[in-house]
């Protein structure tokens, strides 16, 4: 009886799994585009070992509209949405925080979250194939995939040309 407990609880946990990865396909497939530009980071942290530290220029541009804020949002932990607008090449730029209001043509809602005093869009580390970490030192910009929710998914890093950098 309890081995069958077990196996049960096995294919619960595999089946949501299985319906997580299927949405983040989906996700991935369906979602519109936004290119973030990275911000410069500490050059000691930009590369540890296998995977890059991200930090994006909206987050720098949505810390100090916190920052001057009356209400100091940046101090506590919560989440959010900003508005970026999208140029001809999808490239998307701080606009302001959401607060309810219609949006405009070529804007996007994108959700952040602030954590100790970070302010994160999705991930804060882009991982990839060790021994190719001079190819991303060319990276200027993160290519999000966005959810009509405005939830981001990190899909790859471009050059300043906003061409792919891949490994082949």
């Amino acid at each position: 009886m309890q081995s069958k407990i077990v196996i049960g609880m096995l294919l619960v946990i595999l089946a949501v799994m299985n319906f997580s990865i299927i949405g983040k396909e989906q996700h991935l497939k369906q979602g519109d585009t936004v290119y973030l530009k990275l911000a410069p980071v500490d050059p000691r942290s930009l590369m540890q070992g296998d995977y890059m530290a991200l930090r994006f220029d909206a987050a720098d541009q949505l810390y100090n509209a916190l920052q001057s804020s009356s209400n100091k949002a940046l101090k506590s932990t919560h989440d959010g949405q900003i508005v970026v607008k999208l140029d001809d090449n999808k490239v998307g730029t701080f606009q302001r925080v959401y607060q309810g209001k219609p949006l405009q043509e070529n804007e996007l809602l994108l959700n952040y979250r602030v954590r100790d005093d970070n302010i994160k869009f999705a991930t804060n580390a882009f991982f990839f194939e060790e021994g190719t970490a001079e190819l991303y030192e060319q990276a200027r910009y993160g290519e999000f995939k966005v959810s009509e929710k405005g939830e981001l998914l990190l899909n790859a890093m471009f050059t300043e040309q906003l061409t792919e950098i891949k490994v082949e």
